[in-house]
């Protein structure tokens, strides 16, 4: 009877370790399918920040050719953006912003 309870004992541990090697294989295919979605990810990002920097070095070529006040300008939209955010809720500009988009955008094509 004894060798009889070690059997089904022995028996219960390799269908668990079998059930554990199963898991395990699952994880590592896992690992692999992550790990190639990282590289591909990494290239398109890769990718796109060289484009940014190409698209970067055009518009800052064109924005000297304009005359335009490159660094001017990005410092205006980040305080229009802080401004939005401040807003909260609001949805449509107020009057004030659009009078000064209007201004900023008169002052732009003036320069040309």
């Amino acid at each position: 009877m004894a060798l009889g309870g070690t059997a089904k004992k022995l028996q219960k541990v390799a269908e668990m370790a079998e059930d554990v090697y199963k898991k395990l294989n699952e994880l590592r295919e896992q690992v692999v399918e992550v790990r190639e979605t990282v590289n591909e990810t990494k290239s398109r990002v890769d990718r796109l920040e060289a484009e940014n920097a190409e698209q970067r070095a055009i518009l800052e070529a064109i924005a000297e050719e304009q005359g335009v006040d490159l660094d001017a300008a990005i410092a205006q939209a980040h305080i229009s953006e802080a401004e939005e955010g401040s807003a909260g809720d609001e949805t449509e500009p107020t009057a004030d912003a659009t009078d000064a988009d209007a201004d900023a955008s008169s002052d732009t094509t003036d320069e040309a």
